[in-house]
């Protein structure tokens, strides 16, 4: 059973044979990647992860939009648009943005960057590195940072006719983070890391068996 893994869109099963690096498993039914290793592929998701991490935090802080309109001048950051919604009733929507936006990706590159650091270098997994990987996994459809940028953009058309509006900082730097968390979600292979964390897990076993044998 170990060895046998269901395609996650047609639940088709295959019996994993190794797969060399630049080469992909398909599934023969639903034409769906099942495995493509990459070389190197740890060390360039965790680089890519801390770059989305570091423009997730210049993304929040610095001016995202200024807007002139009537010789009136307003200027807004992510956070300013979290807490937009943050009195009264409409407390829930705030709480939901911020969530999904911010928090939401936050978390999950920071699971992967906990769950693969230590085995960049060929050392043993994080207590609970499967845990965390497993929810990263999870919380992927949740994280929504590119769906904000496309309602910006929407809204941009819009307010454009009545009002000057130009990009702050902020606003570069979430589109770069878009770009980074798309190349890192593309550089990601799920059945690879498994892997690495079941033979990490299966050597720290056999190394606590030996070290308990000889006591």
């Amino acid at each position: 059973m170990e060895r046998l893994r269901a395609c996650p869109h047609c639940d088709a099963l295959y019996q994993i044979a190794p797969v060399a690096p630049r080469e992909r498993a398909i599934c023969t039914r639903c034409g769906a990647v099942l495995i493509a290793p990459r070389a190197r592929a740890f060390s360039r998701i965790i680089a890519l992860a801390v770059t989305a991490l570091i423009l997730m935090a210049a993304a929040i802080f610095m001016p995202f939009l200024d807007l002139s309109a009537s010789g009136m001048h307003s200027r807004a950051s992510v956070l300013d648009a979290v807490l937009a919604f943050s009195d009264g009733m409409m407390l829930p929507l705030s709480v939901a943005v911020g969530a999904l936006i911010v928090v939401i990706p936050a978390l999950r590159l920071s699971l992967i960057v906990y769950t693969l650091a230590p085995m960049m270098r060929g050392g043993p997994a994080l207590p609970r590195a499967a845990q965390a990987f497993r929810l990263a996994d999870a919380l992927k459809p949740w994280a929504m940072a590119e769906i904000f940028l496309i309602g910006v953009a929407v809204a941009l058309v819009k307010v454009a006719g009545i009002a000057t509006v130009t990009p702050g900082p902020a606003f570069w730097a979430f589109c770069g983070l878009v770009v980074v968390t798309v190349l890192h979600d593309d550089v990601m292979d799920a059945e690879s890391v498994w892997q690495a964390i079941e033979r990490r897990e299966t050597a720290r076993r056999s190394a606590a068996d030996a070290a308990a044998s000889r006591a």
